[in-house]
């Protein structure tokens, strides 16, 4: 997220220069990420791994929701969609996998006993993570489903999880991080009741960010989830997109909800360039029906909010919210500036506190994680009102996990900070 504090700096012509080239080139990177509705799909043969990333194609020989079985007569997965002719949609297998219980099958592939997942086993900076080569896969609950990851991306809550800062509530270490997941279901457990192996979906894996999260996150080959927080992945997003929206546009919904917003209310997103406020912009506008909405960020970002359909977009280098005549029915507080949010909020209205202090009348919550959340939005999604953002500085590599938190720790990302493909 962007730095909320205002800059007040005599700054030298030659630096004022370097500075406008600067956030010339950062408002380029802008227009060029919202030049179409989602960005550009990765997929070029069918897959959504290129081919010298890895051979991650599942073939589409038999009939749509079936398995099929190998050379050695194990049951294997195929993709649902692909298999119905789904206009070649990205689909992960195994083929890649550190495993030598792997085995690739023409029509899809084996569940391997261990796979690569990043993992750290003590709590720290970004430095105590690790690429392991040979985790467990995690056993699938009955009603759960395995998910072969195609993509997953990083959060704020992730790095805080990882530093420590809600240690008594975790999960037992060590620890394979990640909430957010899109991939291919490769098996279900007994009392899972819609969805079916080749499922492509996507979702929050952990219920309560808070309260227990999963030992064996997303950043994994594999990952074992409960049914009821996934959604079936959209069908114009590919897996990368889709990655980057479950944890964020969640958090953007419940707290629109929470706040009681709706129809014909105004509302101020503060860091609305970022993951979540990004998306409560265009939920406000497009899903609850905002009558105005006003967003923060900064220079080269302007333009940016009002593509995402921000009626007016405030500079926070150059202009204090707070001090502007304008108030609000609902303040979405994204950065941390809950002192300042309450003196533009409209008497009886509420302001939505993510980070930093809460000054009544804000309030904070933990978010919760539900599928079928998602489902009510997919529409929202597949007729591109509502936008997936992905940092244009990614998606990552899988190899880049470290690098990955580090870009998001400067508080500098637009939209969503996505590795893919896995691994």
């Amino acid at each position: 997220m962007d730095n909320p504090s205002k800059i007040h700096a005599t700054i030298p012509a030659q630096s004022r220069a370097a500075k406008k080239r600067a956030e010339r080139k950062e408002t380029t990177t802008m227009q060029s990420l919202l030049s179409s509705s989602v960005l550009a799909n990765p997929c070029t043969t069918g897959s959504l791994f290129p081919p010298a990333a890895a051979k991650l194609v599942a073939s589409v020989s038999v009939a749509a929701g079936t398995g099929a079985r190998n050379s050695g007569g194990a049951v294997v997965a195929v993709p649902r969609r692909l298999a119905a002719g789904g206009g070649g949609r990205c689909v992960a297998s195994a083929s890649s996998s550190s495993s030598p219980a792997v085995k690739t099958a023409e029509a899809g592939v084996v569940v391997p006993a261990t796979m690569k997942a990043w993992a750290y086993d003590d709590y720290g900076d970004a430095s105590v993570l690790r690429l392991d080569e040979a985790v467990a896969v995690p056993a699938v609950g009955e009603d759960q489903v395995l998910v072969r990851v195609a993509a997953a991306a990083l959060n704020p809550v992730d790095s805080k999880r990882r530093a420590g800062k809600f240690k008594a509530s975790d999960s037992p270490l060590p620890t394979v991080p990640g909430y957010d997941v899109a991939g291919v279901v490769v098996k279900i457990g007994s009392k899972v009741k819609s969805l079916k192996e080749g499922d492509e979906v996507y979702g929050n894996i952990n219920e309560k960010a808070l309260e227990g999260p999963k030992q064996s996150g997303s950043l994994a080959e594999y990952t074992a989830v409960e049914e009821k927080l996934l959604a079936l992945k959209p069908k114009n997003l590919d897996f990368a997109q889709a990655a980057g929206l479950p944890l964020a546009i969640e958090t953007a919904h419940e707290g629109l909800e929470r706040a009681g917003f709706s129809a014909g209310k105004s509302i101020l997103v503060l860091g609305g360039a970022g993951g979540v406020g990004s998306l409560a912009i265009q939920l406000a506008k497009h899903v609850f029906g905002a009558s105005k909405v006003a967003a923060t960020a900064s220079t080269p970002k302007l333009e940016f909010l009002k593509n995402l359909g921000a009626d007016v977009a405030i500079d926070y280098t150059k202009d204090n919210f707070d001090e502007q005549p304008e108030k609000y029915d609902v303040v979405f507080d994204a950065v941390g500036q809950g002192e300042k949010a309450v003196k533009v909020v409209k008497e009886g209205g509420s302001v939505v506190v993510l980070t930093g202090a809460v000054t009544p009348p804000g309030f904070r919550f933990v978010v919760t994680s539900d599928g079928s959340v998602l489902e009510k939005l997919n529409p929202y999604l597949e007729s591109g009102k509502v936008k997936p953002l992905v940092d244009p500085k990614g998606p990552f590599a899988f190899s880049q996990v470290v690098e990955a938190f580090s870009y998001l720790e400067t508080g500098r990302a637009t939209g969503k900070v996505v590795i893919s493909p896995i691994p």
